[in-house]
C-alpha cells in the first residue's frame, strides 16, 4: 500500500536526524533508504539541507522564480488602479477592456514609452491581487443566445424607457434611443410616463439629428405597439406612414432588446455616481451631457472606435427603397394655413393656420404631421409654385 507523502517525510526527517547524531556512524544508510523508499542520493539530499536550514530542509521549496522581469513594477500597478478608480466614481464600465482603452488614451502622461502596455490578462490579474476583480458566477453559454447586428447604420432602432426616481421622491421616464450597428445613443429624454406623444417626440428629435431608420425595435409597451392586443398604436402607424418598419420584441422577451437593455444600465451606472437631479429639467441636462460624452468614448465592442465614429463611417439604411437621406424640419403655418419649401407653397388647410408642422422629406417626397396627425403626403410639383391641398 502506498504511503502519503506526509508519512514518506516523516521518516526520512527521524532517519537524518538520527544520521546526523552521536551515533549516525552505526547507521546502515543502504538498508534505511530501502526501508523508507528512497535512493540514497535523495537521503544524502535531505542530510545536507538539514545541515544548512534545518527542520525546513525537510520541506520543499517554492517554485515562484527569483526574479520576474516581466512583471509590473508597483508603480505601474498603481496607474491601473488609478485609471480604474476614475473610471468607477465617474460612472462608466471599469473592466480591463476599459482601463486598457483608457490607458491607450493617455499612454504618454502615464506610461513609460520603452514598456509595452500592458495585456488584459495582466490587468485582471492586477485587479485580481489587489482584490479589485468582480467575481460573477458562471453564465449560460453564448451560444444558446441568437445574437443580431444590423450593418448599416440607421439600419435598425432600439426604443425602450425605463424608470428613474427624482431627489423629490417623484418618478418619471427616460426614452432611450439607441442605434443596433454604431451602438449611438440617439435620443435620451426625460419625461412624465411612457406616453405617446413622448415617445413620438422623442424618435423626432432622433430623427432631426440622424435621419430617418429603416425598422424601429420595440418591447409590447402600449405607447409603442397594439399590434399583440389587438390594435395599432399611434407609433406604428405614423411608422407605417413614414415606411419606417416596427419590429417588437416576444412577450417577456427581454433579451430580444438586449442592447437597449445595456444601454439603460449604462446611463444608470452613471446617473448613480451623479447628485440626484431635483427635477425633470435638471434630469435633462445631465441625460444630455451623458449621451455626449459616450458617444464619443471608444467601445471595445466598435473595434475601439467611438459610436459617432462608426455611425459616421455607415454605410447608412434608408426607409423602404428610398435611396436619399430624410430631414425633418419644423414650420409654423401661414394665417392661410401653408408652408413654404424650396420657393413653393404647400397648402395644409385654414384650420391649420398658425399651427406647428413637422415635415419629413426624402428628395420631393414631403410628409406633413400636425398635432401628431398627418396632414399631407405629397410628391412636389416642380411645374408649379403652389401645391393645393388635394393634389
Amino acid at each position: 500500500m502506498a504511503r502519503d507523502g506526509v508519512a514518506v517525510r516523516a521518516d526520512i526527517a527521524s532517519a537524518v536526524a538520527s544520521f546526523v547524531g552521536p551515533d549516525g556512524d552505526r547507521m546502515n544508510v543502504t538498508a534505511t533508504c530501502g526501508r523508507i523508499g528512497i535512493s540514497r542520493k535523495t537521503f544524502y539530499k535531505y542530510v545536507a539541507r538539514y545541515q544548512a536550514l534545518g527542520v525546513d530542509g525537510f520541506f520543499p521549496d517554492s517554485r515562484r522564480p527569483r526574479s520576474s522581469p516581466a512583471r509590473l513594477p508597483a508603480a505601474l500597478e498603481d496607474v491601473l488602479i488609478a485609471i480604474r478608480k476614475q473610471e468607477h466614481d465617474a460612472g462608466w464600465d471599469y473592466g480591463a477592456d476599459a482601463v486598457l482603452m483608457r490607458l491607450e488614451e493617455q499612454r504618454e502622461q502615464l506610461w513609460p514609452p520603452d514598456r509595452p502596455l500592458p495585456s488584459r490578462a495582466t490587468i485582471n490579474r492586477v485587479l485580481d491581487a489587489r482584490g479589485l476583480l468582480a467575481k460573477t458566477p458562471q453564465r449560460r453559454p453564448r451560444c444558446r443566445y441568437r445574437r443580431f447586428e444590423r450593418d448599416h447604420a440607421n439600419g435598425l432602432w432600439q426604443f425602450d424607457g425605463f424608470e428613474y426616481v427624482l431627489a423629490s421622491g417623484a418618478k418619471v421616464v427616460v426614452l432611450h434611443l439607441s442605434d443596433d450597428c454604431s451602438r449611438v445613443d440617439l435620443a435620451l429624454q426625460a419625461a412624465v410616463s411612457e406616453n405617446g406623444l413622448d415617445v413620438w417626440a422623442t424618435f423626432c428629435l432622433a430623427v432631426q439629428r440622424y435621419g430617418l431608420p429603416a425598422q424601429v425595435l420595440t418591447d409590447n409597451g402600449a405607447a409603442f405597439s397594439g399590434r399583440r392586443r389587438g390594435w395599432i398604436s399611434d407609433f406604428e402607424r405614423r411608422l407605417g406612414e413614414l415606411d419606417v418598419r416596427s419590429i417588437t420584441s416576444t412577450v417577456s422577451h427581454p433579451q430580444t432588446c438586449g442592447k437597449n437593455e445595456r444601454a439603460h444600465q449604462r446611463v444608470q451606472k452613471w446617473l448613480n455616481r451623479q447628485p440626484r437631479p431635483s427635477s425633470a429639467v435638471e434630469l435633462q441636462a445631465m441625460l444630455d451631457t451623458y449621451r455626449e460624452q459616450f458617444n464619443n468614448r471608444r467601445n471595445k465592442v466598435l473595434n475601439k472606435l467611438t459610436p459617432n465614429q462608426r455611425w459616421e463611417l455607415g454605410p447608412r439604411a434608408y426607409p423602404g427603397d428610398y435611396e436619399q437621406p430624410t430631414t425633418l424640419t419644423t414650420h409654423t403655418a401661414s394665417a392661410s394655413g401653408g408652408i413654404g419649401m424650396d420657393a413653393t407653397l404647400i397648402g395644409l388647410g385654414r384650420r391649420h393656420a398658425h399651427k406647428t408642422a413637422i415635415v419629413f422629406r426624402t428628395g420631393d417626397h414631403v410628409v406633413v404631421f400636425i398635432d401628431g396627425l398627418l396632414v399631407r403626403d405629397l410628391l412636389i410639383d416642380r411645374t408649379r409654385r403652389y401645391q393645393p391641398k388635394g393634389r
